[in-house]
C-alpha cells in the first residue's frame, strides 16, 4: 500500500503550521498515551470502588487487552520491516520529530495500535468515554504523520489492529475474569485469609455491599452480582 503522496500532503501542511500547532502536536505524539494510561488506572480505580465483578473485570482487562496489542503489533513490524517515511519518501518535508533509527520499523505504528486499543477497551469498560477516547486516538494515528514517522495506512492499519485484538480479547476474557473477581472478593470476606487473598483484594476491591459476603451469598433467592 503506497500513501507517499498523502504522507508528503500532510508533512507539508506541518510544516507550514503556526508553530504553537507544531509543539502541541509534537506534545501529543510524544506523551499523549500517558494520558490512555491514566484513564485506564482511573476506571480501574473507580470500579474495584463499588463496581460490581463485571465492571472490575472489564476496567482490569483493558490494561491487559491494550498490553496484547502493542506486542501483537510490534510482532507485525518486525516481520514486515517497512522503512519510515522520513527517509523512504522522496521530495517530502522534513519531519519535526526526530527520524527513528534503521531498524526501528514503520508499518504498523505502535503508538496508533496502544491508541486504539485503550480506546475500544476503555469504552467497552465505560461507554460514556467514548466521546472523549475515540477522538484521542485518532489524534495520535494523525499526530504521528504529521510529525513524519509514519505513512497514514501505518497508523489506520495500527488502529485497526489495535482496536479490533482489544475488542476480541476484552470479550472472550469479561466472564472468566469476572468469576475470577467473584472468587477473590468472596474468599476475601472470610476470616482468616491468606496474603494472596489480600493481595487480590487489594486489585479488585471488596465490591458492593453483599457482594462478597459468604453470609448474603448464602441466603436462598440472594443472587450475586
Amino acid at each position: 500500500m503506497d500513501t507517499s503522496d498523502l504522507f508528503r500532503s500532510v508533512t507539508g501542511l506541518a510544516r507550514s503550521a503556526p508553530v504553537w500547532v507544531q509543539r502541541v502536536v509534537e506534545l501529543w505524539t510524544g506523551y499523549g498515551l500517558w494520558l490512555f494510561g491514566v484513564l485506564l488506572a482511573a476506571v480501574w480505580w473507580r470500579a474495584r470502588g463499588a463496581g460490581g465483578a463485571r465492571a472490575v473485570a472489564l476496567a482490569l482487562l483493558a490494561p491487559a487487552a491494550t498490553a496484547v496489542a502493542y506486542a501483537v503489533s510490534e510482532a507485525v513490524k518486525t516481520t514486515v520491516e517497512e522503512e519510515r517515511p522520513c527517509r523512504a519518501v522522496a521530495g517530502a518535508a522534513a519531519p519535526l520529530a526526530e527520524c527513528p533509527p534503521p531498524g526501528d520499523w514503520s508499518f504498523p505504528s505502535n503508538h496508533a495500535a496502544i491508541a486504539g486499543a485503550a480506546a475500544v477497551a476503555l469504552v467497552m469498560a465505560v461507554r460514556r468515554l467514548a466521546p472523549v477516547v475515540v477522538p484521542l486516538a485518532l489524534l495520535m494515528g494523525f499526530s504521528r504523520v504529521f510529525v513524519g514517522v509514519h505513512y497514514p495506512h501505518d497508523v489506520a492499519l495500527g488502529l485497526l489492529l489495535g482496536g479490533s485484538l482489544a475488542a476480541l480479547v476484552v470479550l472472550a476474557l469479561t466472564g472468566p475474569a469476572a468469576r475470577a473477581v467473584r472468587a477473590v472478593r468472596a474468599g476475601g470476606g472470610r476470616a482468616g485469609t491468606g496474603l494472596g487473598i489480600r493481595a487480590g483484594i487489594r486489585l479488585t476491591g471488596p465490591g458492593p455491599a453483599g457482594e462478597s459476603s459468604p453470609e448474603v451469598r448464602n441466603v436462598p433467592g440472594c443472587r450475586t452480582p
